[in-house]
């Protein structure tokens, strides 16, 4: 018959202290990685809503381009084409991709 045996180890010394610091350190790579530059588009996206203005080329966030016609407190309302205008809610207008790269290049440029 065999016997089994079961090897006990002592924890090493300071293990306490190293969990800790592996916790404190993933919580702050999350955060570094993935929780602050979220936040930061979410306010570069709040600052661009704040500054649009009549006649500024918009995307919405079902993909219909078009350009603003009138602001209200709660809406814009946006012309797609001649004399067809839709009514879209803030939160879910966006700059048109051409309006897009072009801050960005501005930005880089700015930035050199």
């Amino acid at each position: 018959m065999l016997t089994n045996t079961i090897l006990l180890q002592e924890a090493p010394a300071g293990g306490n202290f190293s969990g800790i610091f592996m916790i404190v350190a993933l919580i702050a790579i999350f955060y570094f990685f993935m929780i602050r530059p979220q936040q930061k588009r979410q306010k570069e996206i709040r600052k661009f809503r704040e500054g649009l203005s009549k006649g500024d080329s918009v995307v919405t966030a079902g993909g219909i381009y078009g350009k603003i016609r009138d602001i209200n407190e709660t809406y814009f309302l946006v012309e797609v084409s001649d004399g067809v205008r839709i009514r879209v809610d803030k939160g879910s207008v966006y700059p048109s991709a051409t309006d897009a790269n072009a801050a960005a290049q501005d930005s880089n440029n700015a930035n050199k």
